[in-house]
């Protein structure tokens, strides 16, 4: 089997090493470099042509997104791994508009690491149980239930925000099972609040239940 060689970018340095550590386990990984910045990582992918970065997104100047991006624009045959700690649908995203091929978070098991290392350098896409997820449900959002008949001033999505609220779903929970934003969801919030005439999410809640929301079983995240 080939030397698969990685270039490894983050920030913290003992993380680094931890990783660096853990891949050279592996007797067809060699890692080539590590760099602290997107800047130094856009650089040494282009002097050292590793086959895959592992790459942080929240890096101090230039951050993963943009250097991700630089990297594919340059050398697009170099595969991007995202490894990091944010999970939320914008940096998700981002990432994979700008040229990733892979997305894990700091966590990921050994194996997954590797084996998505390996999948990427052979020209496959990967991303981690909980990321493909948020993709499936971004692609394939479940449908937008009519407004209830008690609340025929509410949109769609206002009426899907409330559904959850009705299960005593907090924003966060919506926001993943709807494939959103917590900032979204918030907006529906007060809109509903607003449309409902209510003061407060308990009095919504409340007026959901006593219409008949949240009734149905809910999906597991």
């Amino acid at each position: 089997m080939n030397a698969l060689n990685v270039l490894i970018c983050d920030d913290h340095e003992g993380f680094r090493a931890s990783l660096s550590a853990l891949l050279s386990g592996s007797d067809d990984i060699i890692v080539v470099g590590e760099v602290a910045d997107g800047a130094h990582a856009v650089r040494a992918a282009l002097s050292l042509q590793p086959d895959v970065v592992l790459m942080d997104l929240a890096m101090p100047g230039m951050g993963g997104v943009e250097a991700t991006r630089s990297i594919i624009n340059s050398a697009p045959h170099i595969g991007v791994i995202v490894l990091t700690m944010l999970e939320d649908d914008d940096a998700v995203f981002a990432a994979i508009r700008a040229g990733a091929r892979g997305y894990l978070l700091k966590g990921a098991r050994r194996a997954e690491i590797i084996r998505t290392l390996r999948a990427v350098a052979a020209g496959d896409a990967v991303f981690g149980g909980a990321i493909a997820g948020r993709l499936i449900r971004y692609f394939d959002p479940p449908a937008a239930p009519s407004p209830p008949p008690g609340f025929p001033g509410l949109t769609p999505r206002e009426a899907q925000v409330l559904t959850l609220m009705a299960h005593h779903l907090a924003n966060p929970s919506i926001a993943r099972q709807l494939g959103i934003s917590e900032k979204t969801v918030r907006n529906n919030v007060s809109a509903i609040l607003v449309k409902l005439r209510v003061a407060d999410r308990a009095q919504a809640i409340q007026a959901a239940r006593d219409a008949g929301m949240g009734q149905e079983t809910l999906r597991r995240e």
